[in-house]
């Protein structure tokens, strides 16, 4: 484990003193951070995974849109 600080105004650490008994404060920052950066890697991910099917050539061969539509209504 290793400690992290923050600051915040006056008014905020008395109001978190106040709920104290109700509230475990180092619990619901680290819960807070941790699905922060889960998020945030998650984004990440997205970006690495939609780069690298950008670089991926999709053609599709002369005719084949056409040919779909036109077999999907003969099936009806």
């Amino acid at each position: 484990m290793a400690v992290v600080s923050f600051k915040v105004r006056r008014e905020v650490k008395e109001k978190m003193a106040k709920y104290r008994d109700r509230v475990n404060w180092a619990e619901e920052l680290r819960r807070f951070v941790e699905e922060r950066i889960r998020q945030l890697e998650a984004e990440e991910n997205m970006e690495r995974v939609l780069k690298e099917l950008e670089a991926v050539p999709v053609e599709a061969p002369r005719g084949f849109s056409a040919g779909s539509v036109r077999e999907d209504r003969d099936s009806r």
